[in-house]
């Protein structure tokens, strides 16, 4: 009996109209774009209206796929959203995405990992596709970030977008799609990338709101110095064990965070730019919707059986790579 790999089948992409350039930056924090550019590769990134949810983006991303794909909602067995931004506490997201979508056969959760959602997310969808019990799995990486940064933190409100990618997952017998994976996490990382108040170590009150603790704070020394090392080694090893060498593999797809780091992790690999695929100028990072949005942009660049690497560095800290054979020529 062939083996069954879970191979994405389509992919699909929301992203707000609203843009919010390096320029409209300056006007706000004392900062400017050659300070930007040069420390981070981000030119603008996009913000969703006050009042809409990260369901809205992720509804819309779904969408997406369902047109295109022409997919009747009915089939889909399962509904992930990889996020850290979620409409509200207590009820997932996935659950009412699942069902504005028409989806109604599905059961749904919010899988929260930070930056390396979408890839946990993508472990978790291919486990239930390999068992052989699931065919159509929709995967969403999510993330409505202005709602959580602090428009005169100038460390951070430079960094973040809104945006929301999305991925089908079906059962593959020719042996393409998800190959390896190598994820790790270390609860160290808590205390240098956090929302501080809102979870049930420090419930909100007028004086958490006061203090600005229900932002995103973030020790930008500390993370970058974890995040080179650890998105590096865990391509480095994911390439080691699936004996492939830069040669083989067609191309590094890394979480958006800071180009510099990219660029490391690529070189560590020694992949060369043009098997680099990036988007961060235009998006910013958009924590889980990184990597599907950059699926989304360079589809029509995938061939079938390409090599593929994911890699990606997150809050908590999680961090992981995954190898992947590309299964469709679109």
């Amino acid at each position: 009996m062939k083996k069954i790999h879970a191979s994405i089948s389509a992919v699909g992409s929301y992203l707000p109209e609203q843009t919010l350039s390096n320029s409209d930056l300056e006007k706000m924090v004392d900062t400017n774009d050659e300070w930007i550019t040069i420390r981070t590769g981000i030119k603008e990134r996009r913000i969703l209206k006050k009042g809409l949810g990260v369901s809205f983006m992720a509804i819309n991303a779904a969408k997406s796929i369902i047109e295109k794909k022409k997919v009747n909602p009915l089939d889909i067995d399962m509904v992930i959203v990889a996020t850290i931004t979620p409409d509200m506490h207590a009820t997932a997201t996935a659950a009412y995405v699942a069902s504005e979508i028409g989806a109604n056969n599905a059961f749904g959760y919010d899988l929260s990992a930070a930056c390396s959602g979408f890839l946990f997310g993508m472990s978790t969808a291919s486990a239930f596709i390999e068992s052989g019990r699931y065919k159509k799995i929709l995967l969403i990486g999510a993330d409505k970030m202005s709602s959580i940064v602090d428009y005169s933190d100038r460390n951070t409100c430079i960094i973040f977008g809104d945006g929301a990618g999305a991925v089908l997952l079906e059962p593959n017998l020719e042996g393409l799609g998800v190959q390896d994976e190598y994820l790790r996490s270390d609860g160290i990382g808590r205390d240098f990338l956090r929302i501080e108040s809102g979870g049930s170590q420090m419930p909100t009150s007028l004086e958490t709101v006061k203090n600005k603790k229900h932002f995103i704070y973030q020790d930008g020394k500390n993370v970058f110095k974890h995040a080179v090392s650890n998105m590096a080694d865990a391509s480095e090893e994911i390439m080691k064990r699936n004996n492939l060498t830069n040669f083989d593999v067609n191309y590094l797809i890394a979480h958006q965070a800071n180009k510099r780091i990219i660029d490391a992790t690529a070189n560590r690999m020694g992949i060369v730019d043009k098997k680099v695929l990036m988007n961060i100028e235009r998006y910013g990072n958009t924590t889980a919707a990184t990597i599907p949005l950059i699926l989304s942009d360079y589809e029509s660049k995938l061939k079938k059986n390409d090599k593929i690497i994911f890699a990606a560095f997150g809050a908590g800290f999680t961090w992981g790579a995954m190898y992947l054979k590309w299964g469709y020529n679109s």
